[in-house]
């Protein structure tokens, strides 16, 4: 498929100035290296640097961290992913145990939890997600538990798995608009991941607060998304991240446009008005962006009139 027939014609050069609003002070403070060193040690991997994320340096001076399980080689190639594919070897019955205790020895109140697409293990990777949320609800009984996971090919026994141990927050990203998963998310069907959703909310017997993303700046317009936030909601939704798409490097999908401030606003008030109990949207909004913050306020049923 032409990706310019889907992407459209005019894209953002890799080399272009970006735009005043992602300016963010580089990594390096005493907290990153101290928790860069505690990762290392556990030989783990974190999404924030496999997927160079531009807040890593916050979160990690705020003592967070997206741990990412199942190694670092996924069996998908999304054309926006700054994660290696190929074919993963990673296979360590004892991660789970390691990550419980990094997060214990971190402090952590809210921990997530995410992984590369495992589409050739048996289970689909469903049982590390499972045996993490047991090893941290051992290690570190305060701490809440949000899982990000694949769509596990929509397959119900794998996610029925995790949401058995009762995460507090089940996260399955859309990531893009249904138009422009061809080009965007291969191997992958925006109908399968709402019925990723829809089941997790149904299997968690309305005790698991479920939540999503997208991106902008592959193309989509305003309606579009305000669309796609129409279904996720009827999917059962309650948490909804929206951030703008980076080109991570010239191998990958271009950026079309990068969406300003106000427009990110605009798609907030609309998601509001949707129903979603908690909105994180802008520039530099990622899934798991002060998810310690925004999802106990979900949880609490609050919204734009309660944060005002």
């Amino acid at each position: 498929m032409d990706v310019r027939s889907v992407l459209g014609e005019q894209t953002v050069e890799l080399r272009a100035r970006k735009p005043p609003w992602f300016k963010v002070p580089a990594p390096g403070g005493p907290r990153y290296r101290e928790l860069n060193r505690l990762i290392e040690g556990e030989n783990l991997h974190t999404v924030c640097q496999e997927a160079a994320c531009p807040n890593v340096g916050e979160c990690w001076e705020r003592g967070t961290a997206t741990f990412m399980i199942l190694g670092d080689t996924c069996t998908r190639r999304c054309g926006f992913c700054n994660v290696k594919s190929g074919k993963p070897t990673w296979h360590d019955p004892l991660e789970p145990a390691r990550v419980a205790r990094t997060i214990a020895r971190m402090g952590l109140r809210h921990a997530v939890i995410t992984s590369v697409d495992r589409d050739d293990l048996p289970d689909l990777g469903s049982g590390a997600f499972a045996a993490v949320i047991r090893e941290v609800r051992r290690q570190a009984p305060g701490c809440q538990v949000e899982v990000l996971t694949p769509d596990f090919q929509g397959q119900e026994m794998p996610l029925a798995r995790v949401i058995a141990e009762r995460p507090d927050v089940f996260n399955h990203n859309v990531e893009v608009v249904p138009r422009l998963y061809p080009v965007a998310r291969r191997g992958s069907q925006f109908l399968r991941s709402g019925r990723v959703l829809a089941n997790a909310k149904q299997l968690g017997g309305g005790e698991v607060t479920t939540k999503s993303g997208l991106m902008v700046g592959l193309g989509e317009t305003h309606e579009e998304m305000v669309e796609t936030f129409g279904v996720l909601r009827e999917h059962g939704v309650q948490v909804l991240t929206v951030g703008q798409y980076l080109r991570p490097s010239a191998e990958h999908l271009p950026v079309v446009r990068y969406w300003h401030p106000d427009e990110f606003k605009a798609l907030e008030q609309a998601a509001y008005a949707l129903g979603f109990e908690h909105v994180a949207a802008g520039p530099l909004v990622r899934s798991s962006y002060h998810a310690d913050q925004h999802v106990p306020q979900a949880l609490a049923g609050s919204g734009p009139l309660a944060r005002s």
